[in-house]
C-alpha cells in the first residue's frame, strides 16, 4: 500500500503544482500591461508638459501685448486732439479778421507749445509719425483718398498727405491718407496722338 500512497501523494502535488510555464507566461502578460500602462501614463505627461508650457507662453505672450497695445484705443483717439490743434492753427491763420490782431503770433506760439507736448508724449509712448510725402505708396501704411496726375513723379508716389499716419510700436494705429500720382489720362494721349 504504500507504494500505492506514494503514487498518490505524487499525482496530488502534480496536480496542486502550476506550470511554471504557464505561470510565466502570466506575469509577462502582467508586466506587458503594466509596461504599456507606464508608457501610455508617460505619453499623457509629456503631453500635459507640453500643454502647459504652450499656455505658458501664450499668457506671456498675451501680457506683453496688454502691456505694448493696451493703449491702443486711448492712443489712436488722443491723435484727433493733434489734428484738431493742427486745424485750429491753420483755420487762425487763414482768418482774416484775426491776421490783424497783435496778439495772434502769441496764440499761435501757445498751441504750438500744446502741440509739441503731445506729441513728445506720443513718443515716449511709441508713437510715431508715418513719413509719407515721397514715398512709394504702401497699402500696410498708406490709404489712398486720391490720384493726381503728375508727370514729375513716378506712378504710386504719394505726392499729398491728408492726414498724417501713426504708428504705435510696429502696429499701425492709424494709416495715412493720401494722394497718389498717376500718369496723364491715357484717352486724352489718344485723341491727342490722332489729331
Amino acid at each position: 500500500m504504500m507504494k500505492n500512497d506514494s503514487k498518490k501523494q505524487d499525482d496530488i502535488e502534480s496536480t496542486e503544482k502550476p506550470d511554471n510555464s504557464a505561470v510565466n507566461n502570466k506575469t509577462s502578460e502582467k508586466e506587458l500591461t503594466l509596461e504599456e500602462k507606464l508608457k501610455d501614463t508617460e505619453d499623457k505627461l509629456l503631453r500635459s508638459l507640453a500643454e502647459i508650457e504652450n499656455q505658458r507662453r501664450r499668457f506671456e505672450r498675451e501680457i506683453k501685448d496688454a502691456f505694448e497695445f493696451g493703449s491702443h484705443n486711448f492712443a489712436k483717439e488722443s491723435l484727433s486732439l493733434l489734428d484738431n490743434l493742427q486745424r485750429a492753427k491753420n483755420a487762425i491763420k487763414n482768418d482774416i479778421d484775426l491776421k490783424e490782431s497783435k496778439d495772434l503770433d502769441k496764440f499761435l506760439e501757445n498751441i504750438s507749445i500744446i502741440e509739441k507736448d503731445l506729441i513728445t508724449i506720443f513718443e515716449k509712448n511709441n508713437i510715431r509719425k508715418i513719413n509719407a510725402h515721397g514715398k512709394k505708396f504702401d497699402p500696410n501704411l498708406h490709404q489712398a483718398m486720391t490720384e493726381i496726375e503728375d508727370e514729375k513723379c513716378e506712378p504710386g508716389t504719394v505726392i499729398q498727405e491728408i492726414q498724417t499716419g501713426y504708428m504705435l510700436g510696429e502696429r499701425l494705429l492709424r494709416p495715412a491718407l493720401v494722394g497718389v500720382s498717376k500718369k496723364e489720362n491715357s484717352k486724352k494721349q489718344e485723341k491727342e496722338e490722332k489729331k
